[in-house]
């Protein structure tokens, strides 16, 4: 059973490409929407004023519509980070979500929404800053011990439906662990593919899929501080589409998978960033 979308707004303006590329996501996965508008600080008095939520699920009905989508409308009152998680947890569904206009200050004291919500939310999440459509370019980043599965199972669904080229990629850190995995792994960086290492059979068997789906697919590695290559790869290449697996896969993946990291590469706002976790079929 494929799962819904549900995209998330609370009625700024930063939310609509989320609209958009979820739009385009549930034609293209032919699946159903749920759009959840969150109304914030709304007081007793202001109960007849005209909110900018009203706005958003106008043009998002008239998208759907012309888009042939199923939807359902829901609005709650809340806090969005708060009302966002507890909703994703009633159903199966991927998270569609876009910047929520939070102050500067707001930031500063408690952080990126998307960092809690990456926390709180299991289901995958799409973040999405801007709509780069059409999907051209996927780059999917391989972590070697195969928690980034569920994150790359989704991008190869897209990536078939829309005949969009794939890119693996692995960041190999600065090691200064002395065991034989790491030195064949630092000694072999730049053909980590053709290597008997964990890593090496991952981007294998992604390429191997990938390849069977008759997509065209390609391996690239790079070395040095992870969330740096990454960002640097991004723009260098100039992605559609960028996947994660979550650091909530294993401990073992934390350098490279923490929601931090995660968080930053989306906040960077190159392209939109889609985050899972792993689940064991």
């Amino acid at each position: 059973m494929k799962p819904d979308l549900l995209i998330a707004t609370n009625g700024f303006k930063g939310t609509w490409p989320s609209i958009e590329y979820g739009t385009w996501l549930a034609a293209t996965l032919e699946t159903n929407i749920t759009l959840l508008g969150v109304t914030e600080n709304l007081s007793p008095a202001a109960i007849d004023d005209h909110h900018p939520l009203e706005d958003v699920f106008a043009r998002a009905v008239e998208l759907f519509q012309k888009n042939g989508i199923t939807y359902s409308l829901e609005v709650q009152n809340g806090n969005a980070e708060d009302i966002i998680p507890h909703k994703a947890k009633q159903g199966d569904y991927i998270i569609v979500l876009g910047p929520l206009g939070r102050p500067q200050i707001r930031r500063m004291l408690t952080g990126r929404s998307i960092r809690h919500l990456m926390e709180e939310i299991e289901q995958p999440i799409l973040y999405v800053p801007e709509s780069k459509l059409p999907l051209k370019k996927i780059l999917i980043c391989i972590g070697g011990l195969g928690y980034e599965v569920t994150a790359e199972h989704i991008a190869m669904q897209m990536a078939m439906k829309s005949r969009a080229e794939i890119t693996l990629l692995h960041i190999v850190p600065p090691m200064d662990l002395n065991y034989p995995t790491a030195k064949t792994v630092s000694a072999h960086w730049q053909n980590l593919a053709e290597t008997d290492t964990p890593i090496g059979r991952s981007l294998r068997q992604a390429l191997n899929v990938a390849k069977k789906d008759g997509l065209t697919a390609n391996v690239k590695a790079r070395q040095g501080n992870v969330v740096e290559e990454i960002f640097a790869e991004v723009k260098e290449g100039n992605y559609d589409l960028l996947c994660m697996g979550s650091m909530y896969s294993s401990n073992a993946l934390r350098q490279l998978y923490a929601p931090n990291v995660t968080a930053e590469l989306a906040e960077g706002g190159f392209c939109p960033v889609l985050s899972a976790r792993y689940k064991r079929e």
